[in-house]
Protein backbone atom coordinates (compact mmCIF):
# COMPACT_ATOMS: atom_id res chain seq x y z
CA UNK A 1 0.00 0.00 0.00
CA UNK A 2 1.44 3.30 -1.33
CA UNK A 3 1.99 6.25 1.82
CA UNK A 4 -0.28 8.32 0.54
CA UNK A 5 -3.08 5.41 0.41
CA UNK A 6 -2.37 4.48 3.88
CA UNK A 7 -2.74 8.60 4.75
CA UNK A 8 -5.93 8.36 2.84
CA UNK A 9 -7.36 5.27 4.85
CA UNK A 10 -6.59 6.87 7.88
CA UNK A 11 -7.62 10.06 7.61
CA UNK A 12 -11.11 9.54 6.31
CA UNK A 13 -11.36 5.79 7.47
CA UNK A 14 -14.72 5.43 7.66
CA UNK A 15 -15.48 7.24 4.31
CA UNK A 16 -13.41 5.29 1.53
CA UNK A 17 -15.12 2.22 -0.45
CA UNK A 18 -14.07 -0.77 0.03
CA UNK A 19 -12.56 -2.90 -2.32
CA UNK A 20 -15.52 -4.81 -3.83
CA UNK A 21 -17.41 -1.66 -4.28
CA UNK A 22 -15.39 0.08 -6.61
CA UNK A 23 -16.41 0.55 -10.24
CA UNK A 24 -12.70 -0.22 -11.71
CA UNK A 25 -9.05 0.68 -10.55
CA UNK A 26 -7.23 3.83 -10.43
CA UNK A 27 -3.68 4.63 -9.43
CA UNK A 28 -2.30 3.44 -6.38
CA UNK A 29 -2.59 6.84 -4.76
CA UNK A 30 -6.00 7.47 -5.41
CA UNK A 31 -9.02 6.16 -3.56
CA UNK A 32 -12.36 5.80 -4.05
CA UNK A 33 -15.45 7.45 -2.30
CA UNK A 34 -18.85 8.38 -2.00
CA UNK A 35 -19.97 11.89 -2.27
CA UNK A 36 -21.60 12.35 0.77
CA UNK A 37 -18.85 12.18 2.57
CA UNK A 38 -16.54 14.65 1.07
CA UNK A 39 -18.59 17.55 0.20
CA UNK A 40 -21.55 19.51 2.05
CA UNK A 41 -25.31 19.17 0.54
CA UNK A 42 -27.68 21.62 1.10
CA UNK A 43 -31.03 22.33 -0.41
CA UNK A 44 -32.08 26.38 -2.00
CA UNK A 45 -34.92 27.97 0.12
CA UNK A 46 -36.07 30.66 -2.76
CA UNK A 47 -39.16 29.16 -4.53
CA UNK A 48 -40.18 30.45 -8.45
CA UNK A 49 -41.71 33.67 -7.46
CA UNK A 50 -38.62 34.98 -5.47
CA UNK A 51 -36.98 35.86 -9.18
CA UNK A 52 -36.56 39.10 -10.34
CA UNK A 53 -35.06 39.50 -14.00
CA UNK A 54 -33.20 42.80 -13.07
CA UNK A 55 -31.75 41.28 -9.96
CA UNK A 56 -27.85 41.23 -9.42
CA UNK A 57 -27.39 37.75 -8.17
CA UNK A 58 -28.19 34.33 -10.53
CA UNK A 59 -30.71 32.41 -9.34
CA UNK A 60 -30.45 28.85 -9.90
CA UNK A 61 -33.89 26.68 -10.13
CA UNK A 62 -34.10 23.25 -11.94
CA UNK A 63 -33.87 24.71 -15.06
CA UNK A 64 -31.17 24.62 -17.67
CA UNK A 65 -30.09 28.19 -17.26
CA UNK A 66 -30.63 30.72 -13.79
CA UNK A 67 -32.70 33.77 -13.81
CA UNK A 68 -31.97 36.39 -12.02
CA UNK A 69 -32.56 37.18 -8.09
CA UNK A 70 -32.28 40.46 -5.73
CA UNK A 71 -30.67 38.34 -3.06
CA UNK A 72 -28.11 35.87 -2.55
CA UNK A 73 -27.93 32.96 0.18
CA UNK A 74 -24.74 31.10 -1.23
CA UNK A 75 -21.22 32.42 -2.00
CA UNK A 76 -18.04 30.73 -3.07
CA UNK A 77 -17.70 27.64 -5.86
CA UNK A 78 -20.44 25.28 -5.79
CA UNK A 79 -22.11 22.45 -8.34
CA UNK A 80 -25.92 22.52 -8.81
CA UNK A 81 -27.67 19.89 -9.14
CA UNK A 82 -31.57 20.01 -10.48
CA UNK A 83 -33.78 18.12 -8.03
CA UNK A 84 -36.79 17.45 -9.95
CA UNK A 85 -38.35 17.93 -13.03
CA UNK A 86 -36.96 17.42 -17.00
CA UNK A 87 -33.13 18.81 -16.20
CA UNK A 88 -32.25 15.88 -13.46
CA UNK A 89 -28.88 14.60 -14.77
CA UNK A 90 -27.77 18.39 -14.86
CA UNK A 91 -24.72 19.37 -13.56
CA UNK A 92 -23.77 22.98 -13.08
CA UNK A 93 -21.02 24.71 -11.52
CA UNK A 94 -20.73 28.39 -9.86
CA UNK A 95 -18.22 30.38 -8.08
CA UNK A 96 -19.61 33.66 -6.45
CA UNK A 97 -22.37 35.05 -5.25
CA UNK A 98 -26.13 32.96 -5.91
CA UNK A 99 -29.34 32.12 -5.21
CA UNK A 100 -30.62 28.72 -5.30
CA UNK A 101 -34.62 26.95 -5.40
CA UNK A 102 -36.17 24.71 -2.71
CA UNK A 103 -35.59 21.95 -4.93
CA UNK A 104 -31.84 22.69 -6.00
CA UNK A 105 -28.87 21.16 -4.36
CA UNK A 106 -26.07 23.35 -3.41
CA UNK A 107 -22.53 21.19 -3.09
CA UNK A 108 -19.68 22.83 -1.60
CA UNK A 109 -16.37 21.58 0.08
CA UNK A 110 -13.03 22.46 1.71
CA UNK A 111 -12.00 18.45 1.70
CA UNK A 112 -12.16 18.49 -2.44
CA UNK A 113 -11.85 20.67 -5.71
CA UNK A 114 -15.14 21.33 -6.51
CA UNK A 115 -13.94 21.50 -10.25
CA UNK A 116 -13.05 18.22 -9.97
CA UNK A 117 -16.34 16.92 -8.69
CA UNK A 118 -17.98 18.88 -11.38
CA UNK A 119 -16.16 17.77 -14.02
CA UNK A 120 -16.71 14.06 -12.50
CA UNK A 121 -20.22 14.05 -12.19
CA UNK A 122 -20.41 15.41 -15.82
CA UNK A 123 -19.12 12.21 -17.33
CA UNK A 124 -21.30 10.36 -14.77
CA UNK A 125 -24.36 11.69 -12.94
CA UNK A 126 -26.69 11.54 -15.95
CA UNK A 127 -26.40 8.38 -15.81
CA UNK A 128 -26.45 7.32 -12.32
CA UNK A 129 -29.58 8.83 -11.88
CA UNK A 130 -31.38 7.14 -14.80
CA UNK A 131 -32.91 4.65 -12.63
CA UNK A 132 -32.88 6.10 -9.43
CA UNK A 133 -35.65 8.61 -9.79
CA UNK A 134 -39.17 8.97 -8.15
CA UNK A 135 -42.42 10.62 -8.96
CA UNK A 136 -45.20 9.77 -11.58
CA UNK A 137 -46.40 13.77 -12.11
CA UNK A 138 -43.03 15.22 -11.45
CA UNK A 139 -40.01 13.39 -11.39
CA UNK A 140 -37.45 13.73 -8.76
CA UNK A 141 -34.23 12.78 -6.86
CA UNK A 142 -33.39 12.00 -3.36
CA UNK A 143 -30.58 13.27 -1.11
CA UNK A 144 -29.28 10.09 -1.02
CA UNK A 145 -28.59 9.53 -4.89
CA UNK A 146 -26.27 12.50 -4.14
CA UNK A 147 -24.66 11.20 -1.36
CA UNK A 148 -24.35 7.79 -2.68
CA UNK A 149 -22.64 8.77 -5.52
CA UNK A 150 -19.05 7.50 -6.18
CA UNK A 151 -16.34 9.44 -6.50
CA UNK A 152 -12.69 8.18 -7.56
CA UNK A 153 -10.21 11.01 -5.82
CA UNK A 154 -6.78 11.94 -6.81
CA UNK A 155 -4.68 13.69 -4.65
CA UNK A 156 -5.62 17.67 -4.34
CA UNK A 157 -2.36 18.32 -6.28
CA UNK A 158 -3.34 15.72 -9.39
CA UNK A 159 -6.88 16.97 -8.87
CA UNK A 160 -5.75 20.52 -9.92
CA UNK A 161 -3.61 19.80 -12.88
CA UNK A 162 -6.58 17.04 -13.70
CA UNK A 163 -8.93 19.99 -13.44
CA UNK A 164 -6.58 22.08 -15.35
CA UNK A 165 -6.15 19.36 -18.36
CA UNK A 166 -9.37 18.71 -19.02
CA UNK A 167 -10.59 22.46 -19.13
CA UNK A 168 -7.12 23.13 -22.00
CA UNK A 169 -8.44 20.27 -23.84
CA UNK A 170 -12.30 21.20 -23.77
CA UNK A 171 -11.00 24.69 -25.05
CA UNK A 172 -10.43 22.84 -28.11
CA UNK A 173 -13.10 20.85 -28.66
CA UNK A 174 -15.40 24.43 -27.97
CA UNK A 175 -12.98 25.91 -30.76
CA UNK A 176 -13.89 22.98 -32.97
CA UNK A 177 -17.74 23.81 -31.60
CA UNK A 178 -17.51 26.82 -32.80
CA UNK A 179 -16.14 26.27 -36.10
CA UNK A 180 -18.81 23.77 -36.69
CA UNK A 181 -21.78 26.30 -35.85
CA UNK A 182 -20.14 28.39 -38.29
CA UNK A 183 -20.40 26.48 -40.81
CA UNK A 184 -23.83 25.58 -40.27
CA UNK A 185 -24.92 29.36 -40.36
CA UNK A 186 -23.21 29.33 -43.61
CA UNK A 187 -25.48 26.80 -44.78
CA UNK A 188 -28.71 28.15 -43.88
CA UNK A 189 -27.24 31.12 -45.20
CA UNK A 190 -26.64 29.93 -48.69
CA UNK A 191 -29.74 28.10 -48.29
CA UNK A 192 -31.53 31.21 -48.02
CA UNK A 193 -29.46 32.96 -50.85
CA UNK A 194 -30.67 29.61 -53.04
CA UNK A 195 -34.34 30.64 -52.62
CA UNK A 196 -33.73 34.10 -52.81
CA UNK A 197 -32.40 33.64 -55.86
CA UNK A 198 -34.56 30.84 -57.64
CA UNK A 199 -37.74 33.01 -57.32
CA UNK A 200 -36.23 36.20 -58.84
CA UNK A 201 -35.66 33.87 -62.12
CA UNK A 202 -31.73 33.72 -61.39
CA UNK A 203 -31.21 30.09 -61.39
CA UNK A 204 -30.45 30.96 -65.14
CA UNK A 205 -32.94 27.99 -65.78
CA UNK A 206 -35.65 30.28 -67.64
CA UNK A 207 -36.81 30.20 -71.12
CA UNK A 208 -37.89 33.63 -72.24
CA UNK A 209 -39.42 32.22 -75.23
CA UNK A 210 -42.41 30.53 -72.86
CA UNK A 211 -45.59 31.67 -72.73
CA UNK A 212 -46.63 33.30 -69.04
CA UNK A 213 -49.28 31.38 -66.77
CA UNK A 214 -51.39 34.33 -67.79
CA UNK A 215 -51.52 32.92 -71.49
CA UNK A 216 -51.44 29.13 -70.72
CA UNK A 217 -53.72 28.86 -67.47
CA UNK A 218 -55.33 32.06 -67.33
CA UNK A 219 -59.08 30.23 -67.01
CA UNK A 220 -57.46 29.21 -63.82
CA UNK A 221 -56.91 32.19 -62.26
CA UNK A 222 -59.39 34.12 -60.29
CA UNK A 223 -58.49 37.64 -60.70
CA UNK A 224 -56.03 40.38 -62.10
CA UNK A 225 -51.79 40.17 -61.68
CA UNK A 226 -50.69 42.16 -58.35
CA UNK A 227 -50.29 45.80 -60.12
CA UNK A 228 -46.23 47.10 -61.11
CA UNK A 229 -46.20 49.46 -58.00
CA UNK A 230 -47.16 46.79 -55.62
CA UNK A 231 -44.96 43.96 -56.59
CA UNK A 232 -41.95 43.13 -54.27
CA UNK A 233 -39.37 43.12 -56.62
CA UNK A 234 -38.51 42.46 -60.75
CA UNK A 235 -39.27 39.35 -62.33
CA UNK A 236 -38.70 37.68 -65.75
CA UNK A 237 -40.88 38.78 -67.94
CA UNK A 238 -42.45 35.85 -68.57
CA UNK A 239 -43.31 35.82 -65.04
CA UNK A 240 -46.53 37.14 -63.23
CA UNK A 241 -47.10 38.02 -59.45
CA UNK A 242 -50.37 36.47 -58.18
CA UNK A 243 -51.72 35.90 -54.90
CA UNK A 244 -51.99 32.76 -53.32
CA UNK A 245 -56.12 33.69 -53.33
CA UNK A 246 -55.95 34.30 -56.98
CA UNK A 247 -55.40 30.29 -57.43
CA UNK A 248 -55.50 28.12 -54.84
CA UNK A 249 -58.66 25.95 -54.57
CA UNK A 250 -60.77 26.22 -51.30
CA UNK A 251 -59.76 23.84 -47.97
CA UNK A 252 -61.92 20.75 -47.68
CA UNK A 253 -62.85 19.49 -44.15
CA UNK A 254 -62.84 15.78 -42.75
CA UNK A 255 -64.53 14.39 -40.15
CA UNK A 256 -62.70 11.64 -38.51
CA UNK A 257 -66.04 10.25 -37.46
CA UNK A 258 -67.11 9.76 -40.98
CA UNK A 259 -63.73 8.35 -42.26
CA UNK A 260 -65.44 4.50 -41.23
CA UNK A 261 -62.48 3.57 -39.21
CA UNK A 262 -61.51 3.02 -35.80
CA UNK A 263 -58.45 5.15 -35.80
CA UNK A 264 -57.30 7.94 -38.45
CA UNK A 265 -53.71 9.54 -38.50
CA UNK A 266 -53.73 13.06 -36.90
CA UNK A 267 -51.10 15.36 -38.75
CA UNK A 268 -50.32 18.08 -35.64
CA UNK A 269 -47.38 20.70 -35.21
CA UNK A 270 -45.39 17.85 -33.85
CA UNK A 271 -45.44 15.69 -37.07
CA UNK A 272 -43.13 18.38 -38.64
CA UNK A 273 -39.45 17.99 -38.70
CA UNK A 274 -38.46 21.55 -38.94
CA UNK A 275 -35.25 21.26 -40.02
CA UNK A 276 -35.86 18.53 -42.77
CA UNK A 277 -39.67 20.19 -43.82
CA UNK A 278 -41.24 16.77 -43.88
CA UNK A 279 -44.10 15.01 -42.29
CA UNK A 280 -42.16 12.97 -39.57
CA UNK A 281 -44.59 10.49 -38.45
CA UNK A 282 -48.55 11.02 -38.11
CA UNK A 283 -50.15 10.06 -34.97
CA UNK A 284 -52.42 6.86 -34.90
CA UNK A 285 -55.55 8.14 -32.77
CA UNK A 286 -58.61 6.77 -32.01
CA UNK A 287 -61.58 8.31 -33.58
CA UNK A 288 -63.32 8.17 -30.31
CA UNK A 289 -60.71 10.72 -28.81
CA UNK A 290 -60.27 13.07 -31.89
CA UNK A 291 -59.01 16.22 -30.98
CA UNK A 292 -61.46 19.21 -31.86
CA UNK A 293 -58.49 20.39 -34.38
CA UNK A 294 -58.52 17.53 -36.30
CA UNK A 295 -60.57 19.20 -39.16
CA UNK A 296 -58.21 19.74 -42.27
CA UNK A 297 -58.09 17.19 -45.19
CA UNK A 298 -55.38 16.68 -46.63
CA UNK A 299 -54.14 14.41 -50.20
CA UNK A 300 -50.92 13.22 -52.07
CA UNK A 301 -49.09 16.59 -53.30
CA UNK A 302 -50.56 19.42 -51.07
CA UNK A 303 -48.43 21.38 -49.21
CA UNK A 304 -49.20 22.26 -45.62
CA UNK A 305 -48.09 25.26 -43.38
CA UNK A 306 -48.37 26.08 -39.78
CA UNK A 307 -50.39 29.56 -39.36
CA UNK A 308 -49.65 29.31 -35.68
CA UNK A 309 -45.81 30.47 -34.44
CA UNK A 310 -44.67 30.81 -38.13
CA UNK A 311 -41.65 31.65 -37.20
CA UNK A 312 -41.24 27.85 -36.34
CA UNK A 313 -41.30 27.00 -40.26
CA UNK A 314 -43.09 24.21 -39.74
CA UNK A 315 -43.80 23.49 -43.77
CA UNK A 316 -44.02 20.20 -45.28
CA UNK A 317 -45.67 18.20 -48.30
CA UNK A 318 -47.99 15.40 -47.81
CA UNK A 319 -46.76 12.21 -49.71
CA UNK A 320 -48.87 9.87 -48.31
CA UNK A 321 -52.13 9.14 -50.37
CA UNK A 322 -53.94 7.49 -46.97
CA UNK A 323 -57.52 8.31 -47.08
CA UNK A 324 -57.55 8.26 -43.15
CA UNK A 325 -55.16 11.24 -43.10
CA UNK A 326 -55.99 14.00 -41.27
CA UNK A 327 -54.39 17.74 -40.57
CA UNK A 328 -55.04 19.85 -37.75
CA UNK A 329 -56.82 23.43 -38.50
CA UNK A 330 -53.13 24.70 -37.11
CA UNK A 331 -52.13 23.73 -40.68
CA UNK A 332 -53.30 26.26 -44.20
CA UNK A 333 -53.69 23.60 -46.48
CA UNK A 334 -52.51 24.49 -49.76
CA UNK A 335 -54.17 22.36 -52.57
CA UNK A 336 -52.70 21.16 -55.73
CA UNK A 337 -53.60 23.29 -58.58
CA UNK A 338 -52.84 24.23 -62.23
CA UNK A 339 -51.34 27.71 -61.83
CA UNK A 340 -48.99 26.85 -59.56
CA UNK A 341 -46.87 23.35 -58.97
CA UNK A 342 -46.42 21.52 -55.81
CA UNK A 343 -42.89 21.59 -55.20
CA UNK A 344 -42.52 25.39 -56.09
CA UNK A 345 -45.40 26.20 -53.78
CA UNK A 346 -43.58 24.18 -51.17
CA UNK A 347 -39.92 25.93 -51.90
CA UNK A 348 -41.37 29.19 -51.93
CA UNK A 349 -43.08 28.87 -48.48
CA UNK A 350 -39.72 28.02 -46.74
CA UNK A 351 -37.81 31.22 -48.25
CA UNK A 352 -37.28 34.01 -45.39
CA UNK A 353 -39.39 36.38 -47.32
CA UNK A 354 -42.28 34.68 -46.59
CA UNK A 355 -41.34 33.81 -43.08
CA UNK A 356 -40.78 37.17 -42.49
CA UNK A 357 -44.20 38.77 -43.92
CA UNK A 358 -46.10 35.68 -42.06
CA UNK A 359 -44.53 36.90 -38.80
CA UNK A 360 -45.56 40.45 -39.05
CA UNK A 361 -49.09 39.12 -40.06
CA UNK A 362 -49.17 37.07 -37.10
CA UNK A 363 -51.50 38.43 -33.93
CA UNK A 364 -51.45 36.88 -30.29
CA UNK A 365 -48.85 36.57 -27.48
CA UNK A 366 -48.86 33.28 -26.33
CA UNK A 367 -49.26 31.79 -29.82
CA UNK A 368 -49.18 34.36 -32.49
CA UNK A 369 -50.91 33.03 -35.51
CA UNK A 370 -52.00 34.29 -38.82
CA UNK A 371 -55.66 34.54 -40.48
CA UNK A 372 -56.50 32.45 -43.32
CA UNK A 373 -56.87 35.31 -44.66
CA UNK A 374 -54.02 37.40 -44.23
CA UNK A 375 -52.20 33.88 -45.38
CA UNK A 376 -53.96 34.09 -49.07
CA UNK A 377 -52.77 37.51 -49.65
CA UNK A 378 -49.41 36.26 -50.04
CA UNK A 379 -47.61 37.53 -53.00
CA UNK A 380 -45.86 35.05 -55.26
CA UNK A 381 -43.88 35.08 -58.42
CA UNK A 382 -45.13 32.44 -61.03
CA UNK A 383 -43.15 31.68 -64.02
CA UNK A 384 -44.38 29.40 -66.74
CA UNK A 385 -45.08 25.63 -65.72
CA UNK A 386 -42.47 24.06 -67.19
CA UNK A 387 -40.41 26.77 -65.77
CA UNK A 388 -41.49 25.81 -62.14
CA UNK A 389 -40.40 22.46 -62.80
CA UNK A 390 -36.89 23.11 -63.65
CA UNK A 391 -36.49 25.65 -60.82
CA UNK A 392 -38.18 22.97 -58.01
CA UNK A 393 -35.65 20.26 -59.69
CA UNK A 394 -32.77 23.06 -59.76
CA UNK A 395 -33.30 24.12 -55.89
CA UNK A 396 -33.97 20.40 -54.93
CA UNK A 397 -30.56 19.61 -56.38
CA UNK A 398 -28.73 22.04 -54.80
CA UNK A 399 -30.33 21.89 -51.02
CA UNK A 400 -29.60 17.96 -51.36
CA UNK A 401 -25.47 19.64 -51.70
CA UNK A 402 -26.38 21.26 -48.74
CA UNK A 403 -27.90 18.52 -46.80
CA UNK A 404 -25.01 16.49 -47.33
CA UNK A 405 -23.06 18.99 -45.69
CA UNK A 406 -25.30 19.43 -42.86
CA UNK A 407 -25.34 15.63 -41.93
CA UNK A 408 -21.94 15.55 -41.88
CA UNK A 409 -21.44 18.52 -39.84
CA UNK A 410 -23.89 16.74 -37.48
CA UNK A 411 -21.57 13.80 -37.29
CA UNK A 412 -18.69 15.73 -36.43
CA UNK A 413 -21.12 17.30 -33.62
CA UNK A 414 -21.76 13.98 -32.24
CA UNK A 415 -17.96 13.11 -32.22
CA UNK A 416 -17.15 16.10 -30.31
CA UNK A 417 -19.65 14.91 -27.31
CA UNK A 418 -18.27 11.84 -27.69
CA UNK A 419 -14.52 13.26 -27.53
CA UNK A 420 -15.63 15.24 -24.38
CA UNK A 421 -17.27 12.25 -22.58
CA UNK A 422 -13.30 10.40 -23.58
CA UNK A 423 -11.87 13.12 -21.69
CA UNK A 424 -13.82 13.07 -18.63
CA UNK A 425 -13.29 9.08 -18.91
CA UNK A 426 -9.62 9.15 -19.53
CA UNK A 427 -9.30 11.42 -16.21
CA UNK A 428 -11.05 9.72 -13.94
CA UNK A 429 -9.28 6.96 -14.36
CA UNK A 430 -5.83 8.48 -14.01
CA UNK A 431 -5.01 7.64 -17.99
CA UNK A 432 -4.92 11.54 -18.86
CA UNK A 433 -1.85 13.32 -19.00
CA UNK A 434 -1.18 15.87 -16.63
CA UNK A 435 2.06 17.88 -16.21
CA UNK A 436 4.73 15.17 -14.98
CA UNK A 437 6.96 17.43 -13.81
CA UNK A 438 4.43 18.55 -11.13
CA UNK A 439 3.15 14.65 -10.25
CA UNK A 440 4.19 12.56 -7.82
CA UNK A 441 3.31 8.71 -7.50
CA UNK A 442 3.70 9.44 -3.58
CA UNK A 443 1.92 12.98 -3.53
CA UNK A 444 0.10 13.30 0.09
CA UNK A 445 -3.41 15.33 0.20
Amino acid sequence: MSKARKIIEEKWEDAWLPEEERPYEVPENWAWFRLGSLVNIKAGKKDASHGNKEGAYPFFTCAAAPIRSDTYSFEGEAVLLPGNGANVGLVLYYNGKFEAYQRTYVLTSEKVSMKYVYYHLLLEWNRHNKDKQFGSTTNYIKLANIQDYKLPLAPPGEQKRIVRKVERLFVKVEEAAQIIEEVRESVELRRASILDRAFRGELNTNLSEEKSVLETVGQWIKAEPVSENTQPYHIPKNWAWLRLKDFLPPMVSRDPAKLHCKEFLYIDIDSIDNRKFTIKEPKLIDVSEAPNRARRAVHQGDVIISLVRPYLMNVAQVLSDDPALVASTAFYVCRKNKVVQADYLYYYLLTPSVTNELNIRAKGHNAPSVRNKEFLELKIPVPPVEEQERIAKKIAKLLDALSQEVHIISEVEEKLDTVKQGILNKAFRGELETDETERGSEEKR
